[in-house]
């Protein structure tokens, strides 16, 4: 099995964090992290198929906001909250309750679906 790189807490920069955050599909999967110590990759309810998904994942472990082990056959996430917050204070809370009070999460939804539709 393909080993993953995580990058060290001293590796993580702000706008590797910030570009990742960018997305709706990955302010998405990070919320939905926030609220469980652990989730396996198909556990996520997302409207795009698992190669995109793997993208979006791959893309959050890269900049150092996840970290994602293998257990089996599964790949479980878990969000980097202690690593983030101990790098840039406050930052990850003040952007996932500004996503998540927007109303944005439901409108990515509906968007996507939309476009699955097409």
């Amino acid at each position: 099995m393909k080993i993953l790189v995580h990058p060290d807490r001293a590796d993580i920069h702000l706008s590797s964090v910030l570009y990742a955050l960018s997305d709706p599909l990955r302010l998405m999967i990070v919320s939905q992290l926030r609220s469980v110590s652990e989730r396996a990759c198909g556990e996520f309810e997302l409207p795009v198929a698992k190669s995109t998904q793997s993208h979006h994942v791959r893309t959050l472990r890269e900049a150092g906001i996840i970290y994602v082990r293998s257990a089996g056959t599964q790949r479980l996430i878990s969000l980097r909250a202690e690593d983030l917050e101990a790098k840039f204070p406050g930052l990850l809370t003040s952007i996932l309750e500004a996503y998540e009070n927007s109303g944005e999460k439901d409108r990515t939804i509906t968007s996507e679906q939309a476009q699955s539709a097409d």
